[in-house]
């Protein structure tokens, strides 16, 4: 929601006028000096949206504020233009409302354009929850990060790396809604106060690394727009991509990554298929080489990346991974009931070259059990299960 500085007023009266932390209101107005406003700037308050009230007879600010539970000056500061003791009957008039219920409901067939809405709506009403492109699919389509916090430890998590993964992008998006809201309204998850978290984290997330693949599993070859005849015919003419894991070029793009890929490459498809095809070389897709590009630019002190199914934590590569990472996955394990899996005979993915890269802590946490993809039906279940995971990178 959308308020005019006016004269005196500052960031720290917003902060108690509208029950909001005051580095919320900071984050998302990053452009504003908050030690020397301008009156007449707009400034954003998180966690309000604007709704209207039709002025009526007998109607002032002190009665509309009492039966609203809002405080007078709240009124006055949403609607600048209107004069308080000239009220006109038939007017109408701002009311900020205060989101205090999920916004995001509807994650079934979780497609990229919904993702895009649902991220719209997000930044919308929680403008300290920052967006960039970090590259764009081989059919062109942003590849976006979302961010919350700004402190030092700096945490990722990413879903859909495969296409038929695709619940793993709803589980990441109720999860920054979740947060957003708890962080506005000064609530608790599982009975923890989630605001002194934002302080010391910066969380970054990529709800969905491979959007071309996700919107031909959930809407079938006329999503793959040009490729749709290749696609197709790496489908063996099935019109049932239900089973497809790979990006639009037919690439894994979790059998993409400079982590032993020879070894990989000498044992997979050495051509385009719908799942296992580890490409002509590391990171030849676009979709992998921005993964990577964005680990390489940041600081990030460990990274998830969820995929299904089997319940399980992966969470070691070559001996590399440092100490903590035991501690970590052993929180992991006992928050979500998952079990921990040092090594496995597989390389080449997202988890595998962070670890070789970095020698920093590197999980795959595969969600839910059955075969992908996993029917939405345990969508509740998932999420509740990888809730704890999630909030377990924000205190460890």
């Amino acid at each position: 929601m959308e308020v005019i500085i006016r004269s005196n007023d500052s960031f720290w009266y917003y902060s108690e006028l509208f029950d909001i932390p005051l580095v919320l209101i900071e984050q998302s107005n990053l452009s504003s000096n908050p030690y020397h406003l301008t009156i007449g700037e707009t400034v954003q308050i998180p966690g309000y949206i604007a709704t209207s009230r039709q002025i009526c007879r007998n109607d002032s600010f002190w009665n509309i504020a009492m039966e609203q539970n809002l405080p007078v000056d709240m009124l006055q500061l949403a609607n600048p233009l209107i004069d308080p003791v000239n009220l006109q009957v038939g007017q109408h008039i701002t009311i900020p409302q205060r989101v205090n219920q999920l916004l995001l409901t509807d994650f079934n067939h979780y497609t990229f354009d919904q993702m895009v809405r649902d991220i719209k709506q997000l930044t919308t009403v929680y403008p300290f929850i920052k967006q960039q492109i970090i590259g764009r699919s081989v059919m062109g389509k942003d590849l976006i990060e979302l961010q919350i916090g700004n402190g030092s430890k700096q945490v990722h998590l990413n879903g859909s790396f495969h296409a038929n993964e695709w619940i793993t992008t709803p589980v990441i998006m109720r999860f920054l809604n979740e947060y957003a809201r708890a962080l506005t309204n000064r609530l608790p998850i599982r009975g923890m106060q989630v605001y002194p978290l934002i302080l010391n984290t910066n969380l970054s997330v990529v709800p969905m690394a491979n959007p071309d693949g996700v919107n031909l599993v959930l809407n079938g070859a006329s999503a793959a727009g040009p490729y749709r005849d290749e696609v197709l015919a790496l489908n063996n003419q099935n019109p049932d991509f239900s089973n497809w894991k790979a990006n639009i070029a037919g690439v894994d793009l979790n059998n993409q990554y400079p982590a032993r890929w020879d070894v990989e490459a000498a044992r997979k498809p050495n051509s385009p298929q719908p799942r296992d095809y580890p490409g002509p070389h590391p990171l030849s897709e676009p979709e992998a080489l921005a993964m990577a590009k964005l680990a390489n630019t940041r600081n990030f002190w460990r990274v998830n990346a969820l995929h299904t199914q089997g319940e399980v934590i992966y969470w070691g590569y070559e001996g590399l991974e440092p100490p903590a990472a035991q501690e970590i996955v052993s929180e992991y394990s006992r928050v979500s009931g998952y079990r921990p899996v040092r090594y496995i005979d597989s390389y080449a993915g997202f988890k595998d070259w962070f670890i070789k890269e970095f020698r920093r802590p590197g999980f795959t946490v595969e969600l839910g059990t059955g075969v992908n993809p996993l029917p939405f039906s345990q969508f509740e279940e998932i999420y509740q299960e990888t809730l704890g995971i999630m909030l377990a990178n924000l205190y460890m």
